[in-house]
């Protein structure tokens, strides 16, 4: 292949790209010629390492030939690329847990499709001309080839900025941000590969190895850290248009230039691979949920046309204000079900699950399980179903011969009357997950009774909502036994963006608790501000434009604001129709009052907080609507 030229030299294996007019850009074949190569080398005993370089000064390689996409794309035939990705990171987690040494050196351009050769090995080589980049977003996709990984590692909330922005880094930038190891005079370069190829330890790349000139990117942290904290795209925006510095204004007009739905399904994706389950297959299983969906309905194929086809450089994005809506963001990025990337060290076995509880929370959850190739038989005293679910006639039917038996429902009562239900029904060394949020004391009574039979078990409380549940992006709160969370774990990922494991058994619901009794009073002083606001003459857009980029704040205001109109997409621009129900927080409130009184602990506010949730649902006229609809209570209100 005249593209690539792979061959053995002494004990290395070598790689080099051989497409310098076109920058070294990465064909489906190259990739492929690359996977073939490592795999031969793997076993070989006579290849001691790998070095991967590229012809010409221009570029190591500025990313994937998407020229055939595009053609395959607008033809309506969206399985080539969708092939092409798959067999692309599968290339890349090959390189990522390579046996051998893997040496790259990255020359001038290494963006997009070449990070994923170039930034995955054990040794990554810079020098003068190199320039990296993430620049996904420019096109109407998002950071790939692993790229999310490297992001999410990177300090502070640089791989938000890098994300949206398409920053070229410096070699100094690669190194501090994690993309690049060693800076090496390029002159050294060809001499340095002779050595390797003649069987000199990798210690000479180090001895080669000097100080970078000073990088823009390390020194820039500080403001980086203060304008791309933010939640949400809508945050971010917000806060650089109100900043006064260049660098906002700089940021500002680069996030201008780039797909909104592609910048803001890469901030979810950086925020919910974030944590100790960070894994270069679970970064690539996330990319490949917003790839695998990029042409049919992303921007991918607007984004090759204004930047490579008509070169107009006028795209039609999706969402041209910036408001994109969580449901979009959530549509990327839902689970692929049996179309999920697998990768060949990561291959997960079908689980059998039992479930539970399948109401407004629990339906949508069984349902993604199911599309994500789980067996689930589901159980629920009210006659329904979900998706993809086989119902069994009783709670125990539904457990017995289960992996895992998840439960999600109303009270902790209910909950130990299903435990000594379906527990007798479990064998030794499977898992309970109960997902409801109860009493404290219930769930550690239950982990009890799981115990004593040889069972696991996980209290994990979720936050989200039924929008979350549906579109697999909860939050889950769990306590127990660290071979309990492991278990859970997969499946944490299926139904949730993020799983927190806060200790032993009880800890969940201690977490979720805490959690609803600071979200129950911050809504209802958001919801406050509002009415006071209204009085004093304030506009309601020109109080959040302020709150929301200063010391007031809170996901209550920025993310779920309870003011129709003003903010992302939240239940009060839908009549108040309940994501979360007023009840549900009243429940959670009482929850908090209850355990506060068990171990004698003062919360005025939180008292304070269910008292108002209290008469809002059982005198006035909340039950039935969003927790948010305390808003137009208050604005109709008199001082008491």
């Amino acid at each position: 292949m005249t593209d690539i030229h792979i061959r053995t030299i002494g004990t290395t294996g070598r790689i080099t790209l051989a497409r310098p007019k076109a920058l070294n850009a990465l064909t489906y074949e190259m990739c492929l010629a690359i996977e073939a190569a490592l795999d031969r080398w793997r076993s070989d005993p006579e290849v001691a390492c790998v070095v991967i370089d590229s012809q010409g000064d221009r570029a190591f390689c500025a990313g994937g030939d998407i020229a055939e996409m595009y053609q395959t794309g607008t033809a309506g035939d969206f399985s080539y690329g969708r092939r092409f990705w798959a067999d692309e990171y599968r290339l890349n987690a090959k390189i990522f847990s390579y046996p051998k040494p893997v040496v790259s050196f990255l020359q001038g351009f290494t963006m997009g499709g070449g990070v994923g050769i170039g930034c995955h090995g054990s040794h990554r080589i810079v020098g003068q001309s190199s320039q990296i980049a993430m620049p996904e977003c420019g096109i109407g996709l998002v950071p790939d080839v692993g790229g999310s990984l490297m992001l999410a590692l990177a300090p502070g909330r640089l791989g938000e900025y890098l994300g949206t922005t398409g920053t070229r880094m410096s070699a100094a930038d690669a190194i501090y941000a994690g993309f690049a190891d060693l800076y090496i005079d390029m002159s050294d370069w060809p001499g340095l590969i002779a050595e390797l190829e003649a069987g000199t330890p990798l210690d000479a790349l180090t001895d080669a190895a000097t100080a970078p000139p000073t990088g823009a990117v390390e020194a820039a942290q500080d403001e980086i850290d203060r304008h791309f904290g933010g939640e949400r795209l809508a945050d971010i925006l917000n806060s650089l248009r109100t900043g006064e510095s260049d660098f906002a204004a700089k940021a500002s007009d680069a996030m201008g230039r780039n797909s909104p739905l592609s910048m803001a399904c890469t901030i979810e994706m950086l925020h919910r691979l974030r944590g100790p389950s960070l894994s270069l297959p679970k970064a690539l299983e996330l990319e490949y949920r917003f790839t695998s969906r990029a042409m049919e309905h992303g921007d991918f194929l607007e984004g090759i046309r204004a930047a490579i086809i008509d070169k107009d450089r006028q795209p039609a994005w999706q969402y041209p204000d910036q408001k994109v809506p969580a449901a979009a963001v959530s549509k990327m990025l839902m689970p692929l079900g049996k179309h999920a990337l697998t990768l060949e060290e990561d291959k997960m076995q079908t689980r059998k699950i039992g479930f539970i509880g399948l109401g407004n929370m629990g339906a949508p959850m069984a349902a993604n399980l199911a599309k994500a190739g789980c067996a689930v038989t589901g159980f629920d005293t009210a006659v329904t179903a979900a998706e993809g679910v086989t119902m069994a006639e009783t709670a125990a039917a539904a457990a017995k011969g289960a992996d895992v038996v998840i439960t999600m429902l109303p009270n902790g009562q209910i909950l130990r009357a299903v435990a000594a239900e379906v527990l007798p029904a479990m064998a030794e060394g499977t898992l309970l997950l109960d997902c409801s949020t109860v009493e404290v004391e219930s769930a550690r009574a239950v982990a009890d009774l799981a115990s004593a039979r040889g069972i696991l078990c996980v209290d994990a409380p979720v936050s989200g909502g039924i929008g979350g549940a549906a579109a697999g992006t909860l939050t889950f709160m769990a306590g127990g036994s660290e071979a309990g969370f492991r278990t859970a774990e997969p499946l944490f990922e299926i139904m949730g963006q993020k799983a927190v494991h806060c200790g032993g058994p009880g800890a969940g619901q201690a977490a979720k608790i805490c959690n609803n009794m600071i979200l129950g009073a911050t809504m209802i002083a958001t919801c406050e501000a509002f009415a006071l606001a209204d009085k004093l003459g304030l506009d309601r857009q020109k109080m959040f434009d302020v709150v929301s980029t200063s010391s007031g704040y809170s996901w209550s205001m920025n993310a779920y604001c309870p003011a129709p109109g003003i903010g992302p997409q939240s239940p009060a621009d839908n009549g108040y129709q309940p994501g979360f129900a007023a009840e549900l927080m009243l429940k959670d409130l009482g929850l908090s009052q209850q355990a506060a009184e068990a171990v004698d602990a003062d919360t005025p506010m939180g008292a304070r907080a269910f008292e108002l949730y209290r008469r809002f649902v059982e005198e006035e006229d909340g039950r039935g609507k969003d927790f948010s609809a305390m808003l137009p209570r208050f604005a109709t209100r008199r001082r008491e």
